[in-house]
């Protein structure tokens, strides 16, 4: 396959990635973003970060487990990256060239907003690092789901698993990322970025959430 990402103007499908702190609720909105796309005859493929790959999973375990060896900051970047790599080649460009929506549960400015917002490595290596990663690949919307850190891990807290490391983190740690999420969301502006006050009714943030995704399907739905 060809190093260079698919062309946005008329020759492949829309990408959309979901963003937030934990807690946020992407997992349900982006259920609901599916529902409404198989209500339309529209093809989608979701996938995560990390993940989405085995290669990738297998690094999401690594990444992830609560009894894992600590990991610094610049690690964490390089493993994500090495997993990114993969999903974009493997699995978001063939999905897109296909004719299908991407739906990504989390992308490429996740690392900016953990490992960059929470781990405090340099925003500039972070971005340097998801380009190369990426091929320069970014999606056409990002829906950023926001809400304050104490809300996202008291929902977090109420959930029936364990917490995985990321989670575990300390609450500082988590208003870092949201405040990097929020500093990306007015650096690359509305038309790329769409801030939802998550702490709403799920049906409100649905709402808004298709509002939000409209305009790249308009013409297109069935």
């Amino acid at each position: 396959m060809s190093s260079s990402p698919p062309r946005r103007e008329g020759h492949r499908s829309p990408f959309i990635a979901l963003e937030g702190i934990e807690g946020c609720g992407k997992s349900t909105q982006i259920a609901r973003l599916a529902e409404h796309l198989d209500r339309n005859g529209r093809a989608y493929r979701i996938t995560r970060e990390p993940g989405g790959t085995p290669f990738g999973d297998a690094l999401r375990d690594l990444l992830l487990r609560p009894e894992g060896e600590p990991l610094d900051g610049l690690t964490e970047l390089f493993l994500l990256e090495a997993a990114r790599r993969r999903h974009v080649r493997e699995v978001i460009v063939p999905a897109l060239i296909a004719g299908s929506i991407v739906i990504a549960d989390r992308y490429a400015d996740s690392s900016v907003a953990y490992q960059a917002g929470g781990r405090g490595l340099s925003t500039e290596l972070v971005e340097q690092l998801n380009d190369l990663a990426t091929d320069g690949l970014m999606p056409d919307l990002t829906l950023l789901l926001d809400l304050p850190a104490d809300v996202g891990l008291a929902r977090v807290a109420g959930r029936d698993r364990a917490r995985d490391r990321m989670e575990r983190e300390r609450i500082d740690f988590h208003r870092r990322v949201r405040a990097a999420y929020l500093e990306l969301a007015r650096r690359r502006g509305e038309e790329r970025y769409r801030v939802i006050d998550a702490r709403r009714d799920i049906e409100v943030v649905t709402d808004e959430v298709l509002a939000a995704v409209a305009p790249l399907l308009k013409g297109r739905d069935a």
